[in-house]
């Protein structure tokens, strides 16, 4: 029986977490469309999708305020490329046209909740850290000791420790300099916000303290003497702890407004440490899912992403015995249900890496609240 989420979902949640098993099926991202406006009735007034938090500011004012075009905050609010995502464009749609009439209270918000940054690369922390300094009105040459952009923006500079400048006496200089920003934002927040307004305010905090994120990230790759493994884990978890960070500050910005709901991949939202495997790697980390869970407690729920076959990635039917073979064959092109399975099940072994699908297991379903099981990626229809 396909239950609605309001079976699995108590009062007392503020930040649901909606996992995926791969970003590269589209059908998820439809059903995560039907699912929010499910919840909108229920009171949700705000989405928060896995892309630079800074970057989808200008989505949020789209889609709220109908500043520029559809075309504009899909091109300039996303990261990752999932503004070329067509799901993604509906849901952006549909909220501009459920915020038109009305007053803004009412309006539902759009929000990103990761670091401005790509698997292999991350920008200078300069421009984000002048944007605060221009708001505070002060007198700082910023620019030197950041240097030039091109040497943090570099491929080189995340994935080679002896080039990355994140390590250097400027970058170390930048951080103090950074974390004395933020202090003046809050020593004077009341003059600030009276010139200005509390929206203006937070914006800016938003933008210093992704500049800071930018300066932990890029010292962690400068960090020598680490393992693959070693090093692909620690900067996966300084991500997930700045995503997770975002989480509990876009939380304290929409606590009076109604809950928030999150969308991303499982292995940011589970309960359980994030792991991932390839050859000779083998990463571990904790994700933002289980920094936030174990803060705010009941108030953070997680339902599990489980997909079964997918034409889009190329993933065949689910052996038998596996997890996904378990939620095949009960005639509905997806469920939500709850995670009870065999205890006998395994975990499929049939995926590639290109898929970037990470299979149904226990890791996952541990502390799930609930399971999205996608029986097959293209029965699912387009718009739905």
């Amino acid at each position: 029986m396909n239950q609605d989420m309001h079976d699995f979902v108590t009062p007392a949640c503020e930040l649901l977490g909606l996992g995926e098993p791969t970003h590269q099926e589209p059908a998820f991202g439809w059903v995560r469309n039907q699912l929010f406006a499910r919840l909108v009735d229920r009171g949700f007034r705000s989405i928060a999708l896995e892309t630079d938090r800074v970057a989808a500011f200008a989505v949020d004012a789209y889609v709220r305020e109908g500043v520029g075009t559809l075309d504009s905050a899909m091109g300039e609010g996303f990261t990752h490329g999932f503004g070329e995502h067509e799901p993604n464009r509906r849901l952006v749609a549909w909220m501009r046209e459920f915020n038109r009439e009305r007053p803004p209270g009412a309006r539902l918000a759009f929000h990103g909740f990761d670091v401005p940054s790509e698997t292999t690369s991350a920008p200078s922390p300069r421009r984000y850290l002048e944007h605060a300094r221009d708001y505070l009105g002060l007198d700082l040459d910023l620019a030197r000791a950041a240097g030039e952009d091109e040497s943090w923006s570099r491929t080189e500079a995340v994935m080679d420790p002896a080039q990355s400048p994140g390590g250097t006496a400027e970058a170390a200089r930048l951080r103090c300099l950074a974390d004395d920003l933020l202090l003046q934002l809050h020593m004077h927040a009341p003059e600030l916000v009276a010139a200005t307004s509390s929206a203006e305010w937070f914006a800016v905090r938003t933008r210093l303290t992704a500049g800071i994120g930018l300066l932990r990230y890029h010292a962690q790759s400068a960090v020598r003497g680490l393992t693959p493994s070693a090093r692909i884990s620690a900067l996966s978890g300084v991500r997930d702890a700045l995503m997770a960070q975002n989480l509990l500050d876009i939380r304290a910005i929409e606590d009076r407004r109604g809950p928030t709901l999150v969308f991303s991949h499982n292995l940011h939202l589970q309960w359980n440490p994030s792991a991932w495997a390839l050859g000779e790697l083998d990463c571990r980390w904790t994700g933002a899912g289980r920094i936030v869970g174990t803060l705010l407690g009941e108030r953070y729920a997680f339902v599990a992403g489980s997909l079964g076959r997918s034409e889009a990635i190329g993933l065949a039917e689910p052996a038998p015995g596996t997890y996904e073979a378990h939620l095949q064959g009960r005639g509905a092109v997806w469920e939500l249900r709850d995670t009870a399975l065999p205890a006998g099940a395994r975990t499929r072994t049939d995926t590639v890496p290109r898929q970037g699908y990470f299979p149904l297991g226990r890791e996952v379903l541990d502390g799930a609240v609930a399971l999205l099981h996608v029986a097959d990626g293209a029965a699912v229809p387009a718009g739905d």
